[in-house]
C-alpha cells in the first residue's frame, strides 16, 4: 500500500510539475533562487544521461549584470525585445550558458575522450579499446556523424537532455525556467572567446537558460497536440 501511495504522490508531483512550468519570459527581480536549490538543479544536469556516456556539455552560469550585457545586443530571445521588458537577461535570478563540446573534443580517440574515460568512468583499459572502437563505428558508420558542425551539433542533442532535467528539477521545486535559442550564435561565440576566456575550439554556445522566479501568470493555459496526435502504437 505504501509504494501504490507513494507512486501515485510522485505521479502528482510531476504532473503538476509539468503543468506549472512554462517558458517564463519575465522574471521578479527582486526573488533569488537560493543557493541549495540552484545546486540541485546543477546536480540534476551533472546527474543526466548521455550518449556512452560521454558527457559532451559545460555549463557558464552568468551571475554578473555587466557580463549578461554582453548578450543582449544580439540575444533577441532574452533581451525582452517582444516585450518591452530587460528581459530573461536583466530579470533572471540565474543564467546559464550550455557549451556543447567540438570535434576536437569528442571525434573518436581523442585525448579528452580517452582522459574520460579513463578518470571519470574508471573503466579499466579492455573496456576503454572494446569503447574506442564502438563510439568510432557509431561515429563514421552508423550515424554518420563526422565533421565539426555534426559532431557539435549532437554534442548539443546531449545537452538538451540535461537542459530538460534542470527545467523539470526547477518545476519540482516551484522554480520558473525558459530555454533560449533565440540568439546570434556568431556574435554568442566571440563574447566568450573574447570576454570569458572560452576555448570556442573547443566549446561552442549551443542553447541558453534563465531561472528564477516568475513576475505573473502566464496569459493562457498551456496548449499541446493530444496523445492520440502525437502517438502512433503498433
Amino acid at each position: 500500500m505504501g509504494s501504490t501511495i507513494d507512486n501515485q504522490a510522485m505521479h502528482q508531483a510531476l504532473q503538476t510539475a509539468f503543468e506549472f512550468r512554462h517558458a517564463t519570459k519575465v522574471f521578479d527581480d527582486t526573488k533569488k533562487v537560493a543557493d541549495a536549490d540552484f545546486n540541485r538543479i546543477l546536480e540534476a544536469a551533472r546527474l543526466s544521461p548521455s550518449s556512452f556516456g560521454m558527457e559532451p556539455w559545460n555549463l557558464l552560469v552568468v551571475q554578473s549584470p555587466e557580463k549578461r550585457e554582453l548578450f543582449r545586443e544580439f540575444s533577441w530571445g532574452a533581451n525582452g525585445a517582444f516585450n518591452g521588458s530587460k528581459g530573461q537577461l536583466g530579470t533572471a535570478s540565474h543564467f546559464v550558458i550550455f557549451l556543447a563540446h567540438t570535434d576536437v573534443n569528442m571525434r573518436h580517440n581523442s585525448e579528452y575522450l580517452q582522459n574520460h574515460m579513463k578518470n571519470v568512468k574508471q573503466l579499466p583499459s579492455e573496456v576503454i579499446d572494446f569503447m574506442n572502437t564502438a563510439y568510432q563505428k557509431f561515429q563514421e558508420h552508423d550515424f554518420g556523424i563526422e565533421g565539426r558542425r555534426q559532431i557539435t551539433d549532437w554534442s548539443a542533442k546531449q545537452a538538451y537532455i540535461a537542459l530538460g532535467n534542470m527545467m523539470t528539477s526547477a518545476a519540482l521545486l516551484g522554480i520558473d525556467s525558459c530555454p533560449i535559442e533565440g540568439f546570434e550564435l556568431d556574435k554568442a561565440t566571440d563574447v566568450l572567446k573574447t570576454h570569458f576566456g572560452i576555448d570556442t575550439e573547443r566549446y561552442v554556445p549551443c542553447v541558453m537558460a534563465a531561472f528564477g522566479y516568475r513576475l505573473e501568470d502566464p496569459s493562457r493555459d498551456k496548449t499541446r497536440r493530444t496523445l492520440e496526435q502525437m502517438v502512433t502504437w503498433f
